[in-house]
């Protein structure tokens, strides 16, 4: 399962004084009406109800648009560091968070991305997570399981609105990261076991490491 480039993006002032870009940057095509959207929702609330035992609908449909939006590399790399470049490492990342100011919601989204960015890697391709761990890298000293359990923690602080509800479904995930992390390593078996996805230009939209 690799992530595709996108050409779709917004970006959004916030008044942290920091351009974000924001979720709407995957394709706008695929919506919950979409046949790859009711494809990952189908396996994911398979996996998580029966082979995880989680009953949490909300928390199962933001996992699902968690794997919609990481189709695209541009969601995978959106963080971006004060000279405006993608920033790719763990480390980088928390780094770069931790200098926001602490009320800003940026530095909610910045953590927020944290969790789901270790999540997926975790999650779908723990073997390219190990490589990582195996050679020298930023990553190499860090822990995705801790980094991702505190960064869902931070951001699930936020709880004004209107991230009063998705507060709760974070706070959920930084409990339960590891189980919805070995979740989603089922779906990636799932997916395996699946012919190729394709496109309109026949080009895949899916496939395996």
């Amino acid at each position: 399962m690799n992530p595709l480039p996108s050409n779709h993006e917004k970006n959004e002032n916030n008044n942290d004084g920091k351009t974000e870009n924001q979720g709407a940057s995957f394709d706008p095509s695929i919506r919950p009406d979409h046949s790859l959207w009711r494809l990952f929702a189908g396996l994911t609330e398979n996996v998580f109800f029966n082979e995880m035992g989680i009953i949490d609908p909300p928390l199962i449909d933001y996992v699902t648009h968690l794997l919609i939006r990481f189709l695209h590399m541009s969601e995978l790399y959106r963080l971006k560091d004060s000279q405006n470049k993608s920033i790719k490492e763990v480390p980088d990342m928390v780094r770069e968070a931790e200098s926001l100011p602490s009320e800003g919601r940026t530095r909610r989204e910045y953590h927020r991305h944290i969790g789901d960015y270790t999540l997926f890697w975790l999650g779908l391709f723990p073997e390219m997570v190990q490589r990582k761990m195996s050679n020298w890298s930023r990553d190499t000293a860090i822990s995705y399981v801790a980094i991702g359990k505190r960064s869902y923690l931070i951001a699930s602080t936020f709880q004004n609105s209107p991230f009063t509800e998705e507060s709760l479904i974070l706070h959920r995930l930084s409990l339960a990261f590891e189980g919805c992390a070995l979740g989603l390593n089922y779906v990636r078996k799932e997916l395996d076991h699946l012919p190729p996805l394709v496109n309109k230009g026949n080009q895949k939209i899916i496939e395996s490491e």
